[in-house]
């Protein structure tokens, strides 16, 4: 004689279904007996002055006027003065051979690249410079170096 077919794992997804649908079947009973009103006014949401949800309508003499043109949308553009600000520093190392060295910023402690084609003078390590920052391709260099 052969098994039932019917195993436990079988009977309990069997279960789940029929609680499922009569779950479903309620729900439809219980909103048909308390209909709920779908008109316009029962569904509409305002926003107070504060900001905040609120199902009664804003007070009109309360309204304020916004000029739309003041409005800025985004990150305002950063002004450019015009003026290159000349950065001190300390040549740190110079290789005259291969044309290139770093500089340490005095006020940063930071170091910046620069080449021989960078510099408007002859330097050497140790002596004190001015120089401008552009971006190269691996970071900021130090160009327009020349001596203090």
């Amino acid at each position: 004689m052969a098994r039932s077919q019917q195993s436990f794992s079988k009977k309990e997804k069997e279960k789940k279904r029929l609680k499922k649908r009569q779950d479903k079947q309620k729900k439809m009973e219980e909103r048909k007996q308390n209909p709920q009103s779908s008109d316009l006014d029962s569904m509409m949401v305002y926003i107070d002055e504060n900001g905040n949800f609120t199902d009664t309508p804003p007070d009109p003499t309360k309204k304020k006027e916004v000029d739309a043109e003041s409005i800025e949308l985004g990150i305002p553009k950063k002004e450019d003065d015009g003026e290159e600000v000349e950065h001190k520093g300390k040549v740190d190392y110079y290789n005259d051979q291969k044309g290139f060295g770093f500089i340490i910023e005095n006020k940063t402690r930071e170091k910046y690249f620069f080449h021989v084609n960078g510099t408007l003078e002859e330097v050497v390590e140790g002596d004190t410079v001015t120089y401008e920052l552009e971006k190269g391709m691996k970071g900021l260099n130090a160009v327009q170096v020349k001596k203090a």
